[in-house]
């Protein structure tokens, strides 16, 4: 759920501004899954332009706020969440960790990188949801830590239905800056994409692992 539409559509347009996000609906992209995909995302992008990253890091801020309260921790979930977790808890002034996908193999075999003391209250930092696995990996993490995870934030959801399922299931409340309905019709308004597309693009959300161009 979008709660401020200007600020997911100014997200949005920023995100394919600086082609963080491309859509390519006639040539398709395969993601790792095996899924063909009209859209690609990579977010790591918006770290090299300083107006893109500041915009991002205040309105994270300001969602967390809102949301959910200052929290004693923000934690960014690798790779992807870290620069942008580390930024948003300058922001709160509050300490940062971050989430590994696997503990280390050598050292102290640490899974969480970082200063914490259990029953303190964290925000999970992730760039982009698509299923939710690896966030909710890394909430189950934080948890078996006696964490207090009030919940994630992301810059961009695709919006999946199996990712409303997988964060239900794990009663983790999650959010995002912006999503891919905002980010189609932005596209749109832009000329980004041609409007014979649009069913099809809307299609590809509801369907991914079946989708076809």
């Amino acid at each position: 759920m979008i709660k401020d539409i200007d600020n997911a559509t100014k997200i949005a347009e920023f995100l394919l501004q600086i082609k963080a996000i491309q859509l390519r609906p006639n040539d398709p992209f395969t993601w790792s899954s095996g899924w063909k995909s009209p859209i690609y995302c990579d977010n790591r992008k918006t770290l090299s332009y300083p107006n893109v990253r500041t915009f991002i890091r205040q309105s994270y801020s300001q969602l967390i706020l809102d949301e959910f309260g200052k929290p004693d921790i923000i934690a960014g979930v690798a790779t992807g969440g870290i620069a942008h977790g580390a930024l948003v808890a300058q922001e709160l002034g509050v300490p940062f960790v971050y989430v590994r996908s696997s503990a280390k193999e050598h050292g102290l075999g640490n899974q969480i990188e970082g200063d914490f003391q259990e029953g303190h209250n964290v925000v999970v930092i992730e760039d982009l949801i698509s299923t939710g696995g690896s966030s909710i990996k890394a909430v189950n993490t934080l948890r078996e830590a006696q964490l207090n995870v009030k919940g994630v934030v992301a810059i961009f959801s695709y919006g999946f239905q199996v990712a409303r399922k997988n964060f239900e299931a794990a009663n983790c409340e999650v959010r995002s800056l912006s999503n891919y309905e905002v980010l189609i019709d932005k596209a749109l308004e832009q000329g980004a994409v041609a409007k014979q597309d649009i069913d099809s693009l809307r299609e590809w959300r509801l369907s991914p692992d079946t989708w076809e161009q």
